[in-house]
């Protein structure tokens, strides 16, 4: 069985771990409400998109 010669450093264990941050969420404002909401999603708060009402929110 392959077993590792040395042990790895912090330094090269970090290197590899860099691109494994979380990303912010990317929000844009509705067109509607003027509310932030991720993009391609119905609003939340007035239940819009693409420029018409997909959930009724009078309730």
């Amino acid at each position: 069985m392959a077993v590792p010669k040395r042990k790895q450093s912090n330094s090269r264990t970090g290197k590899r771990r860099s691109h494994d941050h979380l990303k912010p969420k990317q929000l844009q404002a509705c067109p509607q409400c003027g509310q932030a909401k991720p993009s391609h999603v119905v609003c939340p708060t007035c239940g819009y998109y693409m420029d018409r009402e997909v959930v009724d929110m009078s309730k």
